[in-house]
This record gives structure tokens, C-alpha cells and sequence, in this order.
């Protein structure tokens, strides 16, 4: 049975800016989409190698004010509806965007199909709105034409930094959101949401302090990424590979990229916070998510 998954993100600008940048089609296509058509109230659409079965444009507006964007979206063989809702927060604004027909956790991570990429696509766009908006540079977004999944970002901080936070639990907790377990040897284990939630944990098949890390997750999925220093600042270079028959884990990689996203604001803004509000993820084990 399908249910709804429903994203908050705190953005700091005002709401008027924010409702800006969803329905303009010129930075629809800077934080969103490769392409992207608006003309309120009758058409938005977007489409192209960013968006899942984006060969055509395939949403159907349905309301749009002030605080508020919905849509229909058939994709994975349904219509689905989205909807953005914006509220004023301070001086800043909490985004919720919210999809109907998620196919729930446990199946989310099977990665059987396209509506089990939603919670993660949806991150990693709302974390690149909050970039765009703030005038940040973007995450690399995901090519859903290709399985070669290659991206590179460089972080204002010493690769020592962020070779800690990508290998000390607490601190991977801490900018991730999400509850994890590692044991950085060669050998050792990684587990999403932690151990007593993962009964089949990742293997660490490759080590070298404040260089680079791999991780065997099961599945033929294996994930790199290495690190390189020039002028006090760090290139982290990532490779999700290792799959076959086609079936490339579009959704662990969308998870992975919007995660990259917070490292880098972690690691780069004094006075950091989460962007991220507690999310409504049907199925999504208890205790599984460290933020607020």
C-alpha cells in the first residue's frame, strides 16, 4: 500500500523568495531540473537527466498561491501528487514538500523502482533549493540516463576534517541526520541507522587515514571516495559502482548526494545548523534519524 513522504527544510531567506525560485522556470532549471516550463496557472513542468523518467515533461498543475504549489506527476506508473507548502520561520522559511504514493521503507530500500527514490530525490533537491537560495554552489544532481555514478565537491576545510567526519560515527551522526555505526579498519562494519537496526551491515574494503575509504554495502553495491588538499581546501571525489543488469541503486545515490550537501555546509558555516525538520517516512525504523 502506498503512503505519502513528507521533507521539511529550513531556508534563510523569506517565503517570497522561496516561492520565487518554484515557480520561476529560469531557477527551476539552476536547483531542479535540466529543463523546466512555467506559466501560472496553467502549466509547470519540468523534465531532462535529473528528473526519474524525465524523457518528457509529465506534471499537471492543479493549485498554486501565495504558500502553497501542487501537482500531479506520473512517474513509476502513477499519478502522484506533490505538493510544497511554505511557512515563515524568523526571518527565514520552512519548505515541506510532500509526494503521495511512496511505496514505504523497507521497499524504498530494495530499490525496486522509481517511487522508492522519492524521499531521497526530494532531499537532494530541497538541500539544493537551500544552496541556490543562499547562493551557495549546488551539489552535483543525479543523471537518471546513466548508471556511471561519478561526482566531485570541493569543501573549504582540511581534508583532516573531513576525513573525520566522514569516519567518526558520532560526527557522521551529527551532520547525516541519520543514526550510524562504523568501524574504520579495514574490515570492519558500517551500518545505516546503526547495528541493532542493520541486521546485513557494510564491510570496509579499503582504509587509508585522511585518503580514501570503500565500502562493500551487499547487493553489488560498492561506494568510494577519496580525498585531495590544495590551498586549505578539499576535493571529495565519490563512486557508487559495483551493480549489475541495469539496476543501479538510484536511491542509495540520492541519499549519498544529499548528505554531501549538509557535510559541506557542516563543515564550511560558522554557525551551522541542520537544515533538515523531522521528516514523516512511512516504515522508517524508530530511533533511525538523529535531527529534530
Amino acid at each position: 500500500m502506498s503512503e505519502t513522504v513528507t521533507l521539511r527544510a529550513r531556508v534563510d531567506v523569506p517565503a517570497e523568495r522561496v516561492h520565487r525560485a518554484l515557480t520561476s522556470a529560469d531557477e527551476l532549471r539552476v536547483w531542479l531540473a535540466e529543463h523546466a516550463e512555467v506559466d501560472l496557472p496553467g502549466r509547470y513542468a519540468f523534465w531532462g537527466r535529473s528528473t526519474p523518467e524525465g524523457d518528457a515533461p509529465r506534471q499537471t498543475l492543479e493549485h498554486v498561491d501565495d504558500k502553497s504549489l501542487r501537482f500531479t506527476w506520473h512517474v513509476g506508473g502513477q499519478d502522484t501528487t506533490v505538493e510544497f507548502t511554505l511557512a515563515a520561520d524568523g526571518t527565514g522559511t520552512v519548505v515541506t514538500v510532500s509526494q503521495s504514493h511512496f511505496p514505504g521503507w523497507a521497499e524504498a530500500v530494495q530499490e525496486t523502482g522509481v517511487l522508492g527514490w522519492l524521499y531521497t530525490y526530494w532531499a537532494l533537491n530541497l538541500a539544493n533549493l537551500a544552496e541556490h537560495l543562499e547562493g551557495r554552489e549546488l551539489t552535483p544532481k543525479a543523471d537518471f540516463t546513466t548508471t556511471d555514478m561519478r561526482a566531485a565537491v570541493e569543501i573549504a576545510a582540511s581534508k583532516e576534517a573531513v576525513y573525520r567526519a566522514l569516519v567518526d560515527a558520532e560526527e557522521y551522526s551529527k551532520w547525516f541526520g541519520a543514526k550510524i555505526d562504523i568501524e574504520a579498519w579495514v574490515g570492519g562494519r558500517v551500518a545505516m541507522g546503526g547495528l541493532e537496526n542493520n541486521p546485513q551491515p557494510g564491510k570496509v574494503l579499503d582504509l587509508a587515514e585522511n585518503e580514501r575509504m570503500t565500502v562493500d554495502w551487499g547487493d553489488d553495491v560498492v561506494s568510494t571516495w577519496e580525498l585531495a588538499e590544495s590551498g586549505g581546501r578539499t576535493t571529495l571525489t565519490f563512486v557508487q559502482s559495483g551493480f549489475v543488469d541495469g539496476r543501479a541503486p538510484y536511491g542509495a545515490w540520492l541519499g549519498w548526494l544529499s548528505g554531501v550537501a549538509e557535510l559541506r555546509r557542516y563543515l564550511e558555516l560558522p554557525d551551522w545548523r541542520p537544515i533538515w525538520l523531522q521528516p514523516e517516512v512511512p516504515g522508517l525504523p524508530e530511533g533511525m534519524l538523529t535531527g529534530e
